[in-house]
């Protein structure tokens, strides 16, 4: 993941952001409304503003749980940042780009139907029957869709590819180009 934060980071610098206003690893700490604060993997902070927050994740083998815990972690994130830039955290930052970047395994589990359970009430269509790499595709729209993030990419890659920077992308609207052409878009709106 750290090869696609650095990516992230040199698009950063190539808007015309200063170095020193780009932080990764060290002083990545924002405050939110529901917890003192939160570590983010990649943030821009120019003359006090808050101009970008991203977040990287990856899963790898015991997809059923860990997937519940990555959507509820994601948009709890993204509910803490939000509602703390409206209570005036970030004191008069115009509004950030969030970004969400997400790589799974590729492998048989992950690419394989699950079945849900539905005791009371019948699940959306879209998840019927889904593999959680489309559960994973579906959840990273949804968080553009519904707003909660400027941009998000999902990217797949098999667990001895990715050491060799080998993924695909499911979906072309999930691209790491795409999310790419956003925060530079961003940035240069806010240069």
């Amino acid at each position: 993941m750290d090869g696609f934060v650095d990516l992230f980071a040199e698009i950063i610098l190539a808007a015309g952001i200063p170095e020193s206003c780009v932080y990764r690893r060290k002083n990545v700490e924002l405050p939110g409304f529901f917890r003192p604060t939160k570590e983010w993997d990649l943030l821009v902070v120019r003359d006090k503003a808050l101009l970008v927050a991203i977040e990287a994740k990856s899963q790898v083998a015991s997809f059923g749980n860990n997937f519940n815990n990555r959507t509820e972690e994601a948009m709890g994130s993204a509910l803490d940042l939000w509602t703390a830039y409206r209570e005036r955290a970030y004191l008069s930052s115009p509004q950030p780009f969030l970004g969400y970047f997400f790589m799974l395994e590729d492998c048989p589990k992950s690419q394989s139907p699950v079945r849900g359970s539905e005791p009371h009430f019948k699940v959306f269509p879209e998840f019927v029957g889904t593999s959680y790499c489309r559960r994973y595709e579906l959840f990273c729209r949804k968080l553009v869709l519904e707003r909660h993030y400027t941009a998000s990419a999902f990217i797949t890659s098999k667990s001895k590819q990715g050491v060799r920077g080998i993924f695909t992308m499911p979906a072309e609207d999930l691209s790491v180009e795409r999310f790419a052409k956003v925060l530079a878009g961003h940035l240069s709106a806010c240069a």
